[in-house]
């Protein structure tokens, strides 16, 4: 800690300065020398350290005798502390090493082996970059994208990249594009779903009857269906006209852009059929992407994605870390009263698919709800900022669905509504944060 120079040993007054050390002398023809020598000091010793006056000898401290407390011997000792705890940590280490690579010795890969044809359905960012990551898995695999711009079709078919979503980013060459759903569809061994949830009812209908009644649909899309508020897993079996159509949801902290680049990304995929999501996870796990699973329910990503447009919105009105830490702790709370009502575990919402979905989505400046926040905080109107976007903000749509489902679940969400209320344009930001911060003082429990 830095000392004032009114106090000892820096005043005037003490004793180390003497009138030699305030007077100004010239300097001789032989220069002082003067010799640092280094101290060898305990980390625990409690011995000044002294120090001098420019042009004063430095002295080494006096050696304490070895009987004597914090000496060489206590020295000794906090080294051997130390070896012993680094030994811990390395032992830790391997052991988790040596189970690791015990587990991916046992891991199947049949799925990868067998499976020669995969769908994806959509040619958007995430659609594009999932298409990526399944064709490096397995160069024999045949990707087929079903995209409806025919000019996004050619670019990946002549050039291998997507031109709207991905110019700079060249797509493996065992990605093919098609608007044909049929030639699509034809043959497949498992089917992504990458269109925005308020188009997929209306998008699955015009193409049920070239899917396979046992063709397992993987959801990358997240949100309500408004109206309804059906989620993806009541939609496609109900778009398809088929109950028992298998179904997973893939879930967790993932941007597009960094899944093109192969970054390494962790996600979550859901299925009440445990041996379907274990399929899955053998599709798509690899060196860059771990694939937890686990049955639950995947209300969370569609709630996130309204609590990132609040998240936003604190950022745009620059109201500071404080508020911004506040907001999603509360916007974290609503989604869990919801989400357990609605039969999710608390367990499962503190995991990727909830917890970490949420960070990535509410503090990085990828997220497109988050981007439509900052834009509505910093006064933006919002068609004008949908009318800029080149693609969906699924929380824009979500947010009203998200409140009526609440209400019929007798959940109170002040965060999410306020959101529902901006959106619809009943309420500005700043006046939907003076309301929130008049709101009664609670108990937190």
């Amino acid at each position: 800690m830095a000392a004032s120079l009114l106090e000892p040993p820096f005043s005037a007054t003490h004793s180390l300065f003497t009138n030699s050390h305030l007077s100004y002398k010239p300097q001789t023809s032989k220069p002082t020398t003067i010799h640092f020598i280094p101290l060898l000091r305990s980390p625990t010793s409690t011995t000044p350290i002294r120090l001098c006056a420019a042009g004063e000898p430095v002295e080494p401290p006096p050696t304490p005798p070895s009987s004597l407390p914090g000496t060489s011997e206590e020295y000794n000792g906090a080294l051997e502390r130390n070896r012993d705890r680094r030994k811990v940590v390395r032992v830790a280490w391997e052991k988790l090493v040596r189970w690791s690579r015990s587990w991916q010795s046992k891991a199947k890969t049949d799925v990868l082996e067998r499976t020669n044809k995969v769908v994806v359905l959509g040619g958007g960012s995430f659609g594009t970059a999932m298409a990526a990551h399944v064709a490096d898995r397995k160069a024999e695999l045949e990707v087929n994208m079903l995209v409806r711009d025919p000019e996004v079709c050619q670019s990946i078919n002549e050039s291998h990249f997507n031109c709207k979503y991905f110019p700079a980013h060249k797509l493996p060459e065992n990605v093919i594009a098609t608007t044909d759903a049929k030639a699509a569809l034809q043959g497949a061994d498992f089917c992504f779903h990458a269109v925005p949830v308020q188009f997929s009812a209306s998008f699955l209908e015009g193409i049920a009857d070239f899917v396979d009644p046992g063709l397992p649909f993987i959801s990358l899309s997240k949100g309500l269906e408004l109206n309804t508020f059906r989620m993806m897993s009541q939609i496609i079996p109900g778009a398809l006209r088929n109950p028992r159509q298998p179904y997973v949801v893939l879930s967790g902290p993932s941007f597009a852009l960094e899944l093109m680049k192969k970054l390494p990304t962790a996600m979550v995929v859901a299925s009440k059929d445990k041996k379907m999501a274990d399929a899955v996870q053998q599709l798509l796990a690899s060196r860059t992407m771990r694939i937890n699973t686990h049955q639950g329910v995947e209300i969370a990503g569609a709630l996130k994605n309204v609590l990132a447009i609040a998240a936003g919105i604190v950022e745009g009105l620059n109201l500071g870390n404080n508020s911004m830490a506040a907001l999603v702790a509360q916007g974290c709370s609503e989604i869990r009263w919801l989400a357990t009502k609605m039969g999710a575990k608390s367990t499962t919402l503190t995991g990727l698919s909830g917890t970490g979905d949420i960070m990535l989505t509410c503090f990085v400046n990828l997220s497109r709800n988050r981007t439509v926040g900052v834009r509505l905080g910093s006064g933006e109107k919002l068609d004008d900022i949908l009318s800029s976007m080149n693609q969906v903000a699924e929380g824009v749509s979500t947010a009203g669905a998200v409140i009526a489902l609440a209400q019929k679940y007798k959940v109170k969400m002040p965060v999410l509504t306020a959101v529902a209320r901006i959106v619809d344009n009943e309420l500005t930001p700043t006046k939907a944060v003076s309301e929130l911060m008049n709101l009664p003082q609670v108990e937190e429990v």
